[in-house]
Order: C-alpha cells, then sequence, then structure tokens
C-alpha cells in the first residue's frame, strides 16, 4: 500500500510539475506568439484576375492559385474526407487532441510508420499562419499555444473555412477550390468521390503524393483517406468500393481563360504594379477592362492572318531544325513526341516532325502521337526564300520543300493542316472608341510567347503618309480649303553642297494642278510638301502637337510631311480619333473598374468624352512646346551646316512605297499657295483656364476643321463620284460595302513600315506592320494598302457589323458650295460637284482653264501657242 501512496504522490507532484512547466513556457513563449484575432479579418493571398469589359476572364498574376470559397460552397463529403484523414474528433476537442495523438501512436507502432496525423486542424492552421514548417520543440509548443487560442477566438467553422481555403496542396494550389481545377479542371461542386480523395490526401505531403507527378503514390494515399472515411461511417461500403475503384485520372490545368488579350493583360498587370505594388498579385483584385470578346479575337485573328499571308506572298525560309538527317537513324516515336513537347507552339502555328516523304505528300508527327498526311497542295506555295524582295522558283514535289527528320510547322486551313513558318515580321493593331478613348481592341504582336514587346503602345515608328491628314488640317485652319488648287509638279530644291533634292510621286504621275481633297485621296507627296511651305514647317509642327503627338518626336524639317516623324500606333489612332469625334482629343484608357476580392469598387474609369460634332464649344489649345533637336533652323547635310528659313529632309526620310496612287517621300519647292482666306472665328484659348470639373476633353480643332478632314479621309476610301479616281484605301470601299468609314494610308523609305489608320461608327482603328529590325524593308510591292489595310478591313468587318450606315452631323458653320471640279472655283460649264466649305471660306469667283493651245491670226492661218 505505501507503494501505491508513493506513487500516488509521485504522480501528483509530477502532474503539478508538467502543469507548472507548461504554464511557464507558456510565459516565456507568450511574447513571441501573433495575435490570433488577426484571424477573423484575414485576408487570403489571392491571384489578381483580368476580365473582359462583359466579364469574360482573359488573364490571372499570381504565384498562388487559390479560390477562396465559403463553407457552405463546399460539398459536405469533400469537408468529410479532410475531417476523416486528419482531424476525426475536429468539433470534439479545443485545439489539442490527446485521444487522437494517442491513437495515431498506436497506428503508427501497429503500422510500423504513421498512417495518421497528430496535429489537429486546428494546429496546422496555426502553422500555415504563424509559424515556419522547421521541426523543433519550440515550434512544436508554439503550435499548441496557438492553436488553443484560436478556438477561443474562432469558432469550428471559421477555423475549418480558413483551413480548407489555405492548405497548400501542391502545383501552387491553395485551398481546395484551387486544387480541384490544377488536378482535374473542375469546380468543388463537380468532383467525385475519387477525386475529393486524391484532394484530401494531399495535405501530408503535396509533393509526394501530387497525382501528376507520382500516380501510383497518390492512388495509395487515396485509397487510404476513403477507407478512414469508412471507418467514421461518411460513406458505405457501396460508395467506397466504387470510389477504390474508380482509374485516378489528374492533370495539370491552367486558369481556364474564356480568350486571350495578353498584351492587354500584360498592361494591366503593370498598371496595376504601379498602383498595388507586389500586393497586386496576392491581393485578390479583379481589374474589369474595356476590351470586348468578339472584337478582341477579331483584333487578333486579324493581324495573324494578315501577316501569315505576308509571309506566304515571301517564301519559304525552310525547317526550323533538323532532328535527323538524311542516312542517319530516324528517331522513334517517343524521341520525337519528346521533342514536340518542348517546343511552344505560336498562335495557330503548331510544330510537327516529317517522318517520311514521298512525291506527292508527307507525313508528319504532332506533339500529341497524331500522324497527319501533308498533301503536296499544303506546300505549294513554299517557293524558297531568297530576300524580302526575291524567292527561287515554284516547287514540283514533296521533297522540293521538306524532308524527314525536319522539324517544320503547321497551321489549320480549314479542316486541313498546311505547311507555315514563325513569320519574321511582326505588326499590330490599336482599336478606340473615339468618344471616351476607350480600347476596344489590342493586339502587340503575332504572338505573346514569341515576342512579349507590345508594338501597339512601345513601339515607335515612321508614320509616313498617315501623318498626312494631320498636316493637311493644319494648311485648312491655316486658310486653305478642300477646293484650293497644289501643283502637282516635280520640284527640286537645293539643300547645300552641291545636292539637290527632287521629291518624286509614286508611281511618278504628275496631273498638273488639282485640288487638296485629290492630294490626300490619292496620297500625292510634291502637294503636301507644297502646302507645307506655304503654311511654314514651325506652324505645322506646332499644330502636330494638337492631336496629342509629342513635341520631341516631331521632327521640324519639311519632311515632316512626308512623315518622317515617329509614333506608335496608339498615338496615331488617337490622333484620327479627333477626326472622327468632331475634333476633340480623349485620352485611351483600357480599366473599367477595379474591385477588391469581396466586391468593393475601389476605382472607376471616368474619362472626359468628345462632346460631338454638334458642340458649341471653343476650340482650346495651350502653348505648344518646340522640339529640342531642332536649332536656329539649321540642317546638317553631309557634315555641313547651312542656315535656312526652312529644313529640308535628309536623304534617308520617310517615303510612300508604291501603291495604287499613293505616296514616295519628298520635300517642297519654292511654290507657295495663291489665295488664301483665312479662317474665321477660330478663337484662341488657354487650356489652363478650362475647368478641370468639366465631362468634355479638349476641343483641340473645330468641329467644322474635323468634318472636313473626315470627309476628306473617306474620299481616301470611295474616291469622288465623278471624279475619274480612286482614294489609296479603294480596298475597304470593296470590302466594307459602306460609306461612313474613312482612313489613310502610309508607307515609309524602303517599305520599313506599312500603316492603316481610320475610322468607322463609334471605332477608329490604327494597324502597322513592319520588321522589328529597322534595317529591314516588306518588300517590292509591299505598300500600306497591300500589307496593312488587310488586317483593318478584317477587323472593321466585325467591329461594325451590325451597325447602321451613320452619316455625320453637319456642323453648323459648314456649307456646301457647287465647285468646278477643274478650278475649285464657282462652275463654268465643266464638271461640277459639291463641295463642303467653313462658312466664309468658299469661292465667289468662277475659274477659267484654257480649252485649246492654237491661234489663228486675221488671214486664217493657225500655229501652236507654245
Amino acid at each position: 500500500m505505501k507503494f501505491v501512496k508513493y506513487f500516488f504522490i509521485i504522480a501528483i507532484c509530477c502532474f503539478f510539475l508538467g502543469i507548472g512547466a507548461v504554464f511557464g513556457l507558456y510565459k516565456y513563449l507568450e511574447p513571441e506568439l501573433p495575435d490570433v484575432s488577426t484571424l477573423k479579418e484575414v485576408r487570403l493571398q489571392t491571384p489578381m484576375q483580368v476580365f473582359s469589359a462583359e466579364g469574360d476572364l482573359i488573364a490571372q498574376f499570381g504565384e498562388k492559385r487559390r479560390i477562396p470559397l465559403t463553407l457552405d460552397q463546399i460539398p459536405p463529403q469533400f469537408i468529410h474526407a479532410f475531417l476523416a484523414t486528419e482531424d476525426s474528433r475536429f468539433y470534439e476537442h479545443h485545439g489539442l487532441d490527446p485521444i487522437g495523438i494517442a491513437r495515431a501512436v498506436v497506428v503508427a507502432v501497429g503500422a510500423g510508420s504513421a498512417q495518421q496525423g497528430a496535429s489537429t486542424i486546428t494546429q496546422q492552421l496555426a502553422r500555415n499562419f504563424f509559424l515556419s514548417p522547421e521541426k523543433t520543440v519550440i515550434r512544436k509548443a508554439k503550435e499548441a499555444f496557438l492553436a488553443i487560442r484560436i478556438e477561443r477566438s474562432l469558432t469550428k467553422d471559421e477555423i475549418l473555412e480558413l483551413y480548407l481555403n489555405k492548405i497548400y496542396l501542391g502545383s501552387r494550389a491553395y485551398g481546395v477550390g484551387a486544387a480541384a481545377h490544377v488536378y482535374f479542371g473542375k469546380d468543388v461542386s463537380q468532383l467525385t468521390l475519387s477525386e475529393m480523395a486524391v484532394i484530401a490526401g494531399l495535405p501530408k505531403a503535396p509533393s509526394s503524393y501530387n497525382p501528376i507527378n507520382y500516380p501510383d503514390r497518390a492512388l495509395t494515399r487515396r485509397n487510404t483517406v476513403l477507407f478512414r472515411m469508412l471507418e467514421e461511417k461518411y460513406i458505405t461500403q457501396q460508395e467506397y468500393m466504387e470510389a477504390k475503384q474508380a482509374p485516378l485520372v489528374a492533370n495539370y490545368h491552367e486558369p481556364e481563360m474564356d480568350f486571350s488579350a495578353p498584351y492587354l493583360a500584360e498592361m494591366v498587370r503593370q498598371e496595376m504594379m504601379e498602383l498595388f505594388d507586389e500586393n497586386a498579385y496576392t491581393d485578390g483584385y479583379k481589374v474589369y477592362t474595356t476590351v470586348t470578346k468578339t472584337l478582341q479575337t477579331a483584333a487578333s485573328d486579324a493581324v495573324r492572318n494578315n501577316i501569315i499571308q505576308y509571309d506566304v506572298r515571301h517564301g519559304y525560309r525552310g525547317p526550323a531544325s533538323v532532328l535527323w538527317k538524311n542516312g542517319e537513324p530516324a528517331w522513334d516515336k517517343k524521341q520525337i513526341i519528346t521533342s514536340l513537347k518542348t517546343i511552344i507552339p505560336y498562335g495557330p502555328l503548331v510544330p510537327a516532325v516529317v517522318t517520311q516523304t514521298e512525291a506527292q505528300q508527307a507525313t508528319v508527327m504532332l506533339a500529341n502521337g497524331e500522324v497527319v498526311t501533308l498533301p503536296f497542295s499544303a506546300m505549294r506555295w513554299a517557293r524558297p526564300f531568297i530576300n524580302d524582295r526575291a524567292m527561287g522558283a515554284s516547287p514540283r514535289k514533296v521533297t522540293d520543300v521538306v524532308l524527314s527528320g525536319q522539324q517544320i510547322w503547321l497551321r489549320k486551313s480549314g479542316e486541313n493542316w498546311v505547311l507555315s513558318q514563325v513569320p519574321s515580321v511582326n505588326s499590330a493593331l490599336i482599336s478606340l472608341d473615339p468618344h471616351d478613348g476607350a480600347v476596344k481592341a489590342l493586339v502587340g504582336g503575332f504572338d505573346f510567347n514569341q515576342s512579349k514587346f507590345n508594338r501597339a503602345t512601345q513601339s515607335v515608328r515612321q508614320a509616313g503618309s498617315n501623318i498626312k491628314p494631320f498636316v493637311y488640317a493644319a494648311a485648312l485652319d491655316r486658310g486653305m480649303t478642300l477646293s484650293t488648287l497644289l501643283t502637282d509638279l516635280p520640284i527640286s530644291m537645293s539643300v547645300g553642297g552641291g545636292k539637290i533634292w527632287s521629291p518624286k510621286n509614286s508611281p511618278p504621275r504628275y496631273d498638273g494642278p488639282l485640288r487638296l481633297r485629290v492630294g490626300l485621296g490619292l496620297s500625292k507627296n510634291v502637294m503636301i510638301v507644297r502646302a507645307m511651305r506655304a503654311m511654314g514647317v514651325d506652324y505645322a509642327a506646332d499644330y502636330l502637337q494638337r492631336f496629342g503627338f509629342p513635341a520631341q518626336n516631331i521632327s521640324r524639317t519639311e519632311s515632316l510631311a512626308l512623315g518622317a516623324a515617329s509614333f506608335t500606333p496608339m498615338q496615331i489612332a488617337r490622333g484620327y480619333a479627333v477626326f472622327a469625334n468632331g475634333g476633340y482629343l480623349i485620352d485611351p484608357y483600357f480599366i473599367k473598374k477595379i474591385e477588391t476580392d469581396d466586391g468593393k469598387v475601389i476605382f472607376e474609369a471616368k474619362p472626359k468624352v468628345a462632346c460631338g460634332f454638334e458642340c458649341d464649344l471653343p476650340v482650346v489649345y495651350g502653348v505648344t512646346e518646340k522640339s529640342q533637336a531642332f536649332i536656329s533652323n539649321t540642317i546638317d547635310l553631309s557634315g555641313q551646316k547651312e542656315a535656312s528659313t526652312t529644313a529640308a529632309a535628309t536623304t534617308e526620310t520617310h517615303t510612300e512605297a508604291p501603291e495604287d496612287g499613293s505616296d514616295e517621300v519628298d520635300p517642297l519647292t519654292e511654290n507657295a499657295l495663291n489665295n488664301i482666306t483665312p479662317v474665321p472665328n477660330l478663337e484662341k484659348v488657354d487650356s489652363t483656364k478650362t475647368p478641370d470639373e468639366s465631362p468634355y476633353a479638349p476641343h483641340v480643332i473645330s468641329s467644322e476643321l474635323a468634318f472636313l478632314m473626315q470627309d476628306a479621309l473617306k474620299s481616301n476610301i470611295a474616291g469622288e463620284p465623278g471624279g475619274g479616281w480612286n482614294g489609296t484605301g479603294w480596298r475597304a470601299a470593296r470590302d466594307l460595302k459602306r460609306n461612313d468609314i474613312g482612313g489613310k494610308t502610309g508607307t515609309t523609305n524602303g517599305s520599313k513600315d506599312a500603316w492603316f489608320s481610320g475610322f468607322g461608327p463609334s471605332t477608329v482603328t490604327s494597324v502597322w506592320i513592319g520588321f522589328d529590325d529597322h534595317r529591314r524593308g516588306l518588300g517590292r510591292g509591299e505598300a500600306g494598302a497591300q500589307s496593312a489595310q488587310p488586317a483593318w478591313i478584317d477587323y472593321m468587318k466585325a467591329a461594325l457589323e451590325g451597325i447602321p450606315v451613320q452619316k455625320t452631323p453637319q456642323p453648323k458653320g459648314i456649307i456646301s458650295v457647287t465647285i468646278d471640279m477643274s478650278t475649285g472655283q464657282l462652275p463654268s460649264g465643266g464638271r461640277s460637284r459639291s463641295e463642303y466649305f467653313i462658312k466664309g471660306t468658299e469661292p465667289t469667283s468662277r475659274g477659267y482653264s484654257e480649252v485649246g493651245t492654237t491661234v489663228t491670226d486675221s488671214g486664217g492661218n493657225t500655229q501652236e501657242l507654245f
């Protein structure tokens, strides 16, 4: 009895000593324990999501994939799988579970290895939120104390909900919502019992039991989870057997996007980083953009198809690589597939390997193991590429193009595969709403994986004849009219050092005096040069800044008239929007609103809008900056500076390559303009006095002037009834079959840049195509109308679908007067048309033209006058 008595005393002493030791350890660690009350307001690290205007997901940014769920959104069976495996007495203990620990020890001793976790769900939550993963006694003690604190601060359901959303489940998936999508591509509500058990088995060792990397281990672990669920009576014997016999099929699933807009998504990412730094990736922001699925998809397709068609026109550059040469042993299927899976597809292009060739067909293998027969017709286009201006002879048989062992590229044309190649040329498209500047679609290149450089916003390229409408707008504001005659004849000018500058039209055709409307429509170079000289280079350079063009990009030389200045496609589109909206300079924007993870709107765009053609707002423009590059009206040619009242173009200025009635770079001559009538009633207002609260964008050119330029740009597409000429953009009239669209081609020296920019109802779009290497040109015949306009037309078909033809409202200061088409004056018996004028600038006299070149004397003798 004494032994029992002493044992009892010792046990009591040990008990109190143990309590004292635990209390002492708690007091020792208490200063280091975090405040668990923060769990009540915890923000789980959730990736940023980017949506279209309609709410379609287009991108997701963040290292951790997480889809936060409430407890009632998670199927009960899924919850039971975690409880059975991780903490079967979760609703009975108070943070620590001595019974569970004892049971885990017994099971481990019997099985020879750990089969059940000893940590409760609350302990795991404490470790995940507050502690490091190191395995030390101190860390375990902190975990226990924190678990007890958490149980006092939160309800059981709150703890469980946090745990199921926080727990790491492998493959960058945090929480059950993300894991369901990562491994099975499903919402949690769609998971089978087998799939739930797979995920519930991951917390113990997310890497070791990963069903993608280690399917056998994952299968064993799944069956253990199912057995625990059966033991805890969460499932029936039949459910257990069915789930245990189900095959395990898991694959890595990227976040499922409704459509792709990677260049725009990257712009959003950069903007969000500016606003929120690294928190942008973890705080669950939802960013809604201004693009729509229909237009963004149409823009991507238009750009890619146009690039591919250009590439086809210039020949085949050969295989991407050679896996085995003729005479060497062919690779087996596994080797081929392994090699192909390392290659990233670009847009519609997929990699393939030629395994066998015959005269009229080739057999190729795709990365998924599919074998495709490629007929000769699928590669008939593939003339050998020599350079950007030349190709070799047309192939006659398959082996003239491809050989066994070559890695090639294919794309789908309808239902058939055709030979293709990764293009070396690139392109960009930007489409805006001219009313408020909303980006409707943006494409920065052929494929984001090929190049992340955003050509729509970052590529500064020479504008070519895309600049001419802005120069002509300056001329109209200076007093010219659309009926003003400019001489379309060759000009020459000495530029010093014995050099003569003789700009030319392209094609080299000169038609004598032509009206300004015709000169713009046919993109006559010598005419725009004469207009520039008449108004002055400085005036034109300053005027261009009204359209938002940066002063530092504007060359103060006469070559400015021909597009020597360089701008981005975004800047060009913004400038054309001024013509489309009545003269207002809108600010492009692409983020419509930003929400927090709980749905609170923290930002909503409130853009300033264009008031329209019928508004009576004053023209507002501030003092323009002068380019730093322009110094004292001097030019430097061949190393020598000569003073000049006007600057001349260098020999490498912008030219317009041949296109139907298009342009080529040429400066101007001495011929100024006659009979300039000042435009009345244009008020210069200091922009600093415009009230900030005004809902309207700055009115930078008059609505009357915008109306005239819009109408002139429509002629560039539709031509002039009875005029006998088609504008350089005539293909758009043929394909779009509407008369409310306008635009302008543009091509630079050596066809290094090709453009088409223009507008339709509620849409303004600019397309650029060229090589990132500025030294390369697009090649012979590749100008704005041939190289850039097809993409513009294809996109505008989608943008204008279902929109009725609209007539531009006529400002009250515009009048219509019938003019003689030959003289631009009042009719005098020749062909005539109705022309628009700003009231006060219309012609008031008749024009006369010579009708013969012979004279007859009193004796009846005739002779030539000249």
